[in-house]
């Protein structure tokens, strides 16, 4: 990589640590150096100052670390079915045996006696047909199990199958499920320094013995795992999950943790990995090794019951599909003497079950990534999170598409999306929402939202700055969402986060630079994934979507704050986050599927209308250009459509595009996409 920029933040190449320890003392005495302040938290830690050297390009691979055997096939398919389909090879980490009370029930039949290592047997078969089906094999083809050796001692089952080039390895640690109060799980692993949580030895396993896992000791395996396959992807659930007032009923009913809206394993595992995660780095860079390659996606769990359904018919079916031979028949001859299934969940159960999960599929941290800009030379420049920490990749030379870098710009560690805002001298300002402190056993458990500012167009960039959190208690302030900003035409950049009443609160930079205090919207419920734009007469708006609308904040006149207003009537239910765009009249279009259906609606004026021309799921991405609207979404198929005009392009090839990606009109008026890959680098589409 040739180095064009001079001394700023993540260039000229790999420094020295001692360099990049004096730059980050440097900031925290208030000099402006590019770094960022030593971070509130206990336990390894990667060094948080710029300038890291970041690992090489590995072949793509996919690691899931779930709670669960399911928690794949009810939360992020069709996403891990789209890459796996790709090539992609695939290792599911589960943490629990599944194995609940060990009652595999089958359908109008007696009620069976409890056998937790048989139930546990079950569903890991369940698991095994429905992946050999995805790779295009018989349900019942056999698979190389064996003994997995990890770190600290302990020992795992694993599951490995090959088939048409692609690979699944299943990894069962098998620790103990929590059951109410009664019996001990994760979360009081999670918690309880002191725990030693036993194993479950499922029937017909490899294993022969109980073993068991100090807090500690599971992050030390996750570590190692992570370590031993070097993943380029991972997946993980929900850390922080919604606070949710079910009544007690509804909560027992759906197994939910008491207060929030999800199950308790998912929020300890999703947290163990993420401790695991940042435990990794830390171990990686700490001798001057690179910042590992890697790109994350955290999915919802039970949240998903809670609000509109947003798959359509045709997508919901093909995921509804791989449930059939999870769930399995007590009639079939799969070979696995304790089951061939987990029979609760078999036929078409996932589909006539109230609770409604498969019917969803949601990011924990919507949005587009990565963060595109044009470089002063002409060349774009590609911001995202790699790593836990933000880099920035430019391409070589102006519309070549081809990248050098990354550069890695330091901070986090951080969730995977990052917002945005340009300033009216061209300055970039990035927004992060980092773990500002993560840890079991007692320890603090925060985030915070952080800036990195240009100090010029294309410039080097400043220190890291904290901004806080809208939350002054540290459990509701887990509970926000991915920042989203926009630059008035007065310069005073506004910066919007979902808070933890499900509302909207904001932070303004005035003229003088100076930041104002946390401001709380009001206003009703909305998911994560907002749309904040200035329409033409200078008024900021931001729109959500809502339990049964969506809903609005916007500006009385330019300058003052916003408030909340009216649901939006007379238009279809929301599935996802609207984009929204500003009309010739200097008004505001909003775009979005309507919940469970395939097609696109337009809400202008108050008015709504149903196009046929872009049908498909999922949110969708809006820009102008000299030709009018451009429109980026997924097929139903899961394929990337942008529509320019009257012209409809689909990407028929290429790398997987990873969760959203992101829309960017070019200086000359071209449409680009740059998404990221299961290999953690970023592509660049223009049709």
């Amino acid at each position: 990589m040739t180095d064009r920029s001079g001394p700023e933040c993540g260039s000229g190449g790999v420094r020295r640590r001692s360099v990049v320890r004096a730059a980050a003392a440097a900031a925290l005495m208030g000099v402006g150096a590019c770094s960022v302040p030593t971070p509130r938290r206990r336990g390894p830690m990667a060094d948080p100052a710029p300038g890291l050297p970041v690992a090489g390009p590995r072949p793509a691979l996919m690691m899931q670390i779930l709670a669960h055997p399911d928690d794949d096939l009810y939360f992020m398919n069709p996403d891990t079915q789209q890459a796996l389909a790709a090539g992609t090879p695939l290792v599911c980490v589960y943490l629990t045996a599944g194995e609940s009370f060990g009652l595999n029930k089958i359908p109008g039949r007696a009620r069976p006696a409890p056998d937790r290592a048989a139930y546990s047997s079950a569903r890991h078969q369940g698991l095994r047909q429905t992946y050999a089906a995805q790779l295009g094999l018989p349900m019942f083809t056999r698979w190389h199990k064996s003994v997995l050796g990890l770190a600290g001692g302990h020992r795992a089952e694993i599951n490995t199958l090959l088939g048409g080039g692609r690979r699944v390895e299943l990894i069962f640690l098998n620790t103990a499920m929590q059951i109410g109060h009664g019996r001990l799980g994760l979360p009081s692993l999670w918690h309880d320094r002191a725990l030693n949580l036993r194993t479950v030895v499922a029937a017909d396993s490899p294993l022969e013995r109980v073993g068991a896992y100090t807090y500690d000791g599971l992050i030390d395996v996750l570590v190692g795992l992570l370590d031993r396959y070097r993943p380029t992807v991972v997946h993980t659930l929900d850390p922080d999950p919604d606070i949710q007032h079910s009544t007690e009923a509804v909560r027992r009913q759906d197994i939910e943790q008491p207060g929030y809206s999800d199950h308790a394993d998912h929020t300890a595992t999703a947290s163990f990995a993420w401790a695991a995660l940042i435990r990794w780095v830390a171990r990686a860079t700490q001798d001057g090794g690179g910042v590992p390659r890697f790109v994350t996606t955290a999915f919802r769990g039970y949240y998903n019951r809670h609000w509109p359904k947003n798959l359509p018919g045709g997508v919901l079916k093909e995921k509804a599909a791989h449930l059939i031979p999870y769930g399995g028949d007590a009639d079939w001859r799969c070979g696995n003497r304790a089951g061939c299934g987990d029979y609760n969940v078999g036929g078409d159960r996932p589909l006539t079950n109230r609770k409604g999960w498969v019917r969803s599929t949601r990011y924990r941290y919507p949005g587009p990534r990565p963060t595109v800009t044009t470089e002063p030379d002409g060349r774009l420049a590609v911001y995202g999170v790699l790593g836990l920490r933000v880099v920035r990749w430019r391409e070589s030379a102006p519309g070549s598409g081809a990248w050098d870098g990354p550069d890695d710009l330091g901070g986090g560690p951080f969730a995977p999306v990052l917002g945005r805002a340009v300033t009216a001298d061209g300055r970039l300002f990035l927004f992060g929402l980092r773990f500002a402190a993560l840890g079991g056993h007692g320890a603090q458990n925060e985030r915070e939202v952080v800036l990195l500012e240009q100090s010029s167009r294309g410039g080097a960039f400043r220190a890291w700055r904290g901004l806080g959190n809208p939350e002054p208690a540290p459990d509701r302030g887990r509970r926000i969402g991915v920042p989203v900003a926009v630059t008035a035409p007065d310069g005073r950049v506004h910066l919007f986060v979902r808070n933890a009443d499900k509302g909207v609160s904001t932070r303004v930079r005035g003229t003088s630079g100076r930041w104002g205090e946390w401001t709380d919207l009001g206003g009703g419920e909305v998911q994560d994934g907002l749309s904040a734009v200035v329409d033409g007469h200078g008024l900021i708006h931001v729109y959500g979507a809502g339990h049964h609308a969506v809903h609005h904040w916007t500006q009385e006149t330019p300058g003052v704050r916003l408030t909340a207003r009216r649901e939006i009537d007379g238009a279809p239910v929301p599935g996802d986050g609207p984009a929204a765009r500003i009309t010739t009249d200097g008004s505001v279009e909003l775009l979005y599927r309507a919940a469970a259906r395939a097609r696109l609606t337009a809400v202008t004026g108050g008015t709504a209308v149903g196009r046929t021309d872009f049908d498909g799921y999922g949110p969708v991405s809006v820009a102008d250009s000299p030709l009018g609207p451009v429109l980026l979404g997924r097929t139903e198929e899961g394929r990337l459509q942008l529509r320019t005009g009257e012209r409809l392009s689909v990407r028929m090839q290429g790398p997987v595009a990873l969760d959203g990606p992101a829309l960017y009109v070019t200086g000359l008026g071209r449409p680009t996409v740059v998404g990221l890959g299961p290999d953690a680098d970023p592509w660049l589409w223009r049709p």
